[in-house]
Formats: C-alpha cells, structure tokens, sequence
C-alpha cells in the first residue's frame, strides 16, 4: 500500500511561500474600499437578474456606480500622491 504522504509533502512543501507577502496585504488593504464597492454594484445586479428592475433597483446600481467610481478615483488620487511624492 502506498501512502500519498510523500506527494502532500512535495506539495505543501513551499506552503510558505504561498503566503501573501506585507507589501501585497498592504496593497490589498489600499485596495479594499473599491473591492467592497464593487461587491455592492455586484449585488446590486445579482438582484435584478431573475425580474425586471424596479425605479429603486435602478437606483441602487446607479448608486453603487457611482460608489465605485469615488472608491477607483480614490485610489487612483491615493496612488499619485504617493508618487508624486517619492
């Protein structure tokens, strides 16, 4: 009987290099508020699939539009300040 022990090993082996590192949690960190902003344009979609959309779901996409473009131009603002800066 063989054990598949050694094939495990071989891929857990570098398990810790899977990791994110501190600068891609930062940067995921940055990118938080546009990634949460588009999860409510996301659901605001997600909604509307399976009826024809209401005035309010209308609303609500043009809402979280409109909130992922404030949270992209954010970061976009936040990214060339620091450049601008270093």
């Amino acid at each position: 009987m063989e054990h598949i022990v050694t094939v495990q090993d071989a891929v857990t082996a570098f398990a810790d290099f899977l990791e994110p590192t501190d600068a891609e949690m930062d940067a995921i960190e940055r990118e938080m508020p546009v990634i949460l902003a588009e999860v409510d344009l996301l659901d605001a979609y997600i909604t509307t699939l399976d009826r024809t959309p209401t005035e309010m779901d209308t609303r609500r996409i043009r809402r979280a539009r409109r909130k992922v473009l404030a949270a992209r131009r954010a970061l976009t603002n936040q990214a060339a300040a620091v450049e601008v800066g270093a």
